[in-house]
């Protein structure tokens, strides 16, 4: 079972980081808003696209454990919510990173999400369920 939640986490990760991100891959980069929106009241509009996708992302490659948690009668507690926000708040950096700043590839950007799941797992499922 253990292992059956890290590969569905897997896979959402492929699918909401490729499939379903749509427009917001675009509008995730500040060069996208400068091309398409150039008006001075749209320069930070990115950051919002950034947040959107990285929230879509967290939530869903957590959603196997939420389902479990949910059917096991075990409640969300302090563990899973700090685990929703840094992964939020890590996946929007790494984007960032990787769209904006063109500091790191894609690969460094898959591995990290990779690692973000892999120690996701290993903390709320591995050790806990």
């Amino acid at each position: 079972m253990k292992l059956i939640i890290l590969l569905t986490m897997l896979f959402l990760h492929i699918v909401d980081d490729y499939y379903l991100q749509g427009i917001l891959a675009q509008m995730k980069q500040k060069s996208w808003w400068k091309e398409n929106a150039p008006d001075e009241l749209y320069k930070n509009d990115y950051k919002v696209a950034l947040l959107e996708h990285a929230f879509s992302w967290t939530f869903m490659i957590m959603l196997p454990i939420t389902v479990t948690m949910i059917i096991q009668d075990n409640y969300i507690n302090t563990i899973y919510i700090i685990c929703f926000i840094m992964n939020w708040m890590l996946h929007t950096v790494i984007d960032h990173l990787k769209a904006n700043r063109k500091t790191i590839n894609l690969v460094v950007d898959q591995s990290c999400h990779v690692l973000q799941i892999v120690v996701t797992w290993i903390v709320l499922v591995y050790k806990m369920l």
